[in-house]
C-alpha cells in the first residue's frame, strides 16, 4: 500500500513539474515573439475655440471664430501629431444672422514634423491642407501656442501666401505636458 501511495505522489508531483516547465517555456516563446514597447512622451494637447483678434480686418471686420484641436508626442526620439483649426464666420455681418457662424471660411489640417518648448509656450511646425482663405495644399504651417484656459492665445502662421492670425481661447484648454 505504501508503494501505492508513493507511485501517486510521484505521478502527482512530475505532473506538476511538466505544468511549470510547460509555463515558463511558453512565456518564454510569446515573451520573444512580442516587440519592445515604444517610448511615447505626451508634449502638448489640446482643444477648444478661439477668436481672431480684430475678425477679418478693415474695412469690415467680420468677426471669426475657430475650432482648434492639436496633439504632439515624442514616439522613440520622433516628434508626432496633428493640428487642425476651422475658421468659421457669420453668413451676414449685419442683422440676424450675424451671430450665425456657420460659414467655413478656412480649414488647416496639419501634420506635426516639430516642437519646440520655451516655458509655457510650445511652437510646433510642419505641413498642412489648407481650404478657404489661403487655400493650398502641402503648406508649411506654424503655430505658437501658450499654455492655458479661456484668455489664453495662439498664433497660426500658413496658407498661401503665409499669413498670420492671432487668436484668443474662449473655451477650452491648451496644454504643455513636458519639457523637450
Amino acid at each position: 500500500m505504501t508503494s501505492l501511495k508513493h507511485m501517486n505522489v510521484t505521478r502527482w508531483l512530475g505532473a506538476f513539474l511538466a505544468l511549470g516547465l510547460l509555463t515558463t517555456v511558453s512565456t518564454w516563446v510569446i515573451h520573444g515573439q512580442t516587440q519592445p514597447s515604444s517610448r511615447i512622451k505626451i508634449l502638448a494637447r489640446g482643444a477648444g475655440i478661439t477668436m481672431l483678434e480684430g475678425g477679418s480686418g478693415a474695412p469690415d471686420y467680420m468677426p471669426v471664430l475657430t475650432k482648434i484641436a492639436f496633439h504632439v508626442e515624442e514616439i522613440d526620439g520622433a516628434i508626432t501629431g496633428a493640428f487642425e483649426c476651422l475658421a468659421l464666420a457669420p453668413k451676414e455681418l449685419k442683422g440676424t444672422a450675424s451671430g450665425d457662424f456657420s460659414q467655413n471660411v478656412m480649414y488647416v489640417t496639419g501634420t506635426v514634423e516639430s516642437a519646440v518648448v520655451e516655458g509655457e509656450t510650445i511652437r510646433l511646425t510642419g505641413n498642412s491642407e489648407c481650404t478657404g482663405i489661403g487655400v493650398g495644399s502641402n503648406l508649411p504651417f506654424t503655430a505658437t501656442i501658450r499654455k492655458g484656459g479661456p484668455g489664453t492665445t495662439l498664433i497660426l502662421r500658413g496658407g498661401s501666401p503665409p499669413q498670420i492670425f492671432r487668436e484668443i481661447l474662449l473655451e477650452g484648454q491648451f496644454d504643455i505636458v513636458a519639457d523637450k
